[in-house]
């Protein structure tokens, strides 16, 4: 009967929030992602790198990821100790995976979109796409204080 209890990682702070797959929804997620990383005391550069972040990807969840009557997911998950945040928004278009690059354009072309994944590529340590079931995606990116390479 003397077991120990398993023991949570308190070093790990999270955050969930599920907000309407709207303009207004992607809004409320980066300012309640910056309140937030505020409120943990994240270094100032990490938050702003993740406001942008988290402003892409709440964006292009309500406008690619868009499902009537379905919402986003916003995921916040911050280590400390190696200054670590994890990002993943979460939509119901499974069937949408995101593509850094606008396909079947002329090179040189003009394009009103389709730059955000390559920012959010150059802000992030690493982002990516896992499924999310039954018929979901949650893009995920990864920011750190440490020098990136």
């Amino acid at each position: 009967m003397n077991q120990s209890l398993p023991q949570l990682d308190v070093s790990q702070l999270t955050f969930t929030q599920l907000l309407s797959s709207t303009r207004r929804g992607a809004r409320l997620a980066r300012l309640l992602g910056v309140t937030q990383l505020r409120s943990w005391g994240a270094p100032q550069d990490l938050t702003e790198r993740a406001e942008c972040v988290i402003a892409e990807l709440a964006n292009n969840a309500a406008l690619h990821g868009f499902l009537p009557g379905r919402s986003f997911r916003l995921t916040l998950a911050f280590d400390a100790s190696p200054g670590r945040l994890r990002i993943d928004v979460t939509d119901a278009r499974g069937d949408r995976w995101p593509l850094i690059q606008p396909t079947g354009a002329a090179p040189g072309t003009l394009h009103t979109g389709g730059r955000g994944l390559a920012l959010v590529a150059a802000l992030a340590d690493h982002w990516d796409t896992v499924p999310y079931p039954p018929s979901g995606k949650t893009v995920r990116a990864v920011l750190s204080t440490l020098p990136r390479k």
